[in-house]
């Protein structure tokens, strides 16, 4: 388990590093004008559910978020019970913290940008590749869970 840790560890500061905190401060590039305060709760929320289904992908999934380690196991436990993408919705709240920190509408426009890659990513790549790795049990996930926003009667 330590090697997994160390490589997701590694993949988070490259990948979802990159996309959430180094663009967005390339972006911003002025002072921050925005809501410390907002920005502070978002990034917390964003950065605590990132680090919740990372920590449910090493321990339980036996993988990494990196797609050339990914789980071996299907993980529908802790935030996927919930969303069958929580780890994009967390990657998205940090970003939407640095819109509101910076009060910048191009960060936003970003967010929105990086939410469609997100959506087109996990539909035309790693569902097909989900359901050939895991089949009926996929599909049934896919039928009680909702791919970004949870069911409010999931939430019980």
């Amino acid at each position: 388990m330590p090697l997994l840790i160390f490589k997701t560890l590694i993949f988070s500061l490259i990948v979802p590093g990159s996309v959430a905190v180094l663009a967005p401060n390339l972006i911003a590039g002025t002072e921050a004008n925005g809501s410390f305060f907002s920005a502070v709760v978002l990034m917390v929320l964003g950065f605590s559910a990132y680090s919740w289904c990372v920590w449910d992908f090493v321990s339980f999934g036996l993988g990494t978020p990196a797609p050339i380690d990914a789980p071996k196991r299907l993980v529908i436990r802790g935030l996927y019970r919930y969303s069958r993408n929580p780890m994009y919705v967390a990657v998205l709240l940090v970003i939407l913290a640095w819109s509101v920190f910076y009060a910048s509408l191009a960060i936003l426009l970003y967010a929105l940008f990086m939410a469609i890659f997100f959506n087109v990513f996990v539909v035309f790549y790693e569902e097909p590749i989900l359901q050939d790795e895991f089949g009926a049990e996929y599909q049934q996930y896919q039928t009680l869970v909702n791919r970004w926003l949870p069911n409010l009667k999931n939430l019980s």
